[in-house]
């Protein structure tokens, strides 16, 4: 049987399942992040200690934007608009409003074959670079083998606004130089100073892409909605719903782990367009991620 734990002075949400060998941890003052994540027995995701939330955003959900904004500022509907600069030595906005935010529990619901858990964070105040009111709704949903993560998010606003995206997960593997990525791509982004975008270069994979000694931080435009995280002890696939999909990879100083990333964009979309959408009033957006081991 499932069995969902909420430490109110931490407000941390435990999920767990002992016969299944599933367990979470959910962080609902850190944009509801998932911390940790044990599927059929694995440690998929684990602490990052020493490395901070503060400075590797694990597991955040990315919204409005992913990754960078050069400078912080863009120009929507001709009107121009400055985010709070975060990421200081490179002069960007990094990841968007929503990470450090705290959401409220909605629902929650156990069996004997699964938990899912519905969480809400619903932003009333006008930011200067994000001057829009909305609702973002994260539901996540644990079973042996799968992890679904579903995000809604509804303008409640008057006005439409631009958004991508993301989130922002660290993988464990227990030897990541033996480790790959499969995935089907023939373009990546090319990224210039300050990891800002700066165009789009042919890429060709034969076979899987092997990690083995690379330091990465980077991002390709997938031609499918599936990427496969090949370890020696596990192979994980993380899935999208998303009609345009990107995949950012990128390797910490943390020994056996990596970032693997599903976006609905790239790095400064709100100013190169790429990946962009926009949400009109009372409009929803909805995307499911996928976790499913083997």
């Amino acid at each position: 049987m499932y069995k969902i734990n909420h430490d109110k002075e931490l407000n941390i949400l435990e999920i767990e399942n002992s016969e299944s060998k599933v367990y979470g941890k959910i962080h609902l003052n850190s944009g509801a992040s998932l911390q940790e994540l044990t599927l059929n027995g694995h440690a998929v995701i684990k602490d990052l200690s020493p490395l901070t939330y503060a400075n590797t955003y694990a597991s955040s959900i990315l919204f409005p934007f992913a990754n960078r904004i050069k400078d912080g500022a863009y120009i929507f509907n001709d009107n121009a608009f400055q985010f709070e600069i975060n990421q200081k030595e490179e002069n960007n906005a990094l990841h968007g409003l929503v990470y450090n935010k705290t959401f409220q529990i909605i629902d929650q619901e156990t069996s004997q074959d699964a938990a899912s858990i519905l969480l809400e964070y619903n932003e009333t105040e006008l930011s200067l670079g994000f001057p829009y009111t909305y609702t973002i709704q994260i539901k996540y949903i644990f079973t042996s083998n799968d992890l679904n993560l579903n995000v809604s998010v509804k303008n409640t606003d008057t006005k439409a606004f631009p958004f991508t995206l993301g989130w922002h997960p660290y993988f464990l593997s227990d030897h990541l130089f033996n480790s790959s990525l499969d995935f089907n791509s023939t373009k990546k982004i090319v990224l210039g100073e300050r990891n800002i975008t700066t165009g789009i270069e042919d890429f060709e994979l034969k076979g899987v892409f092997n990690i083995e000694d690379k330091q990465l931080d980077d991002c390709w435009i997938l031609e499918s909605n599936d990427v496969v995280f090949n370890t020696p002890k596990y192979q994980l696939t993380i899935g999208s719903s998303a009609e345009n999909n990107y995949l950012q990879a990128y390797t910490p100083p943390k020994l056996n782990t990596i970032a693997i990333e599903p976006t609905t964009g790239v790095s400064d979309s709100f100013n190169n367009k790429i990946g962009l959408d926009v949400l009109e009033a009372n409009d929803t957006y909805n995307i499911n991620w996928s976790l499913k081991i083997k």
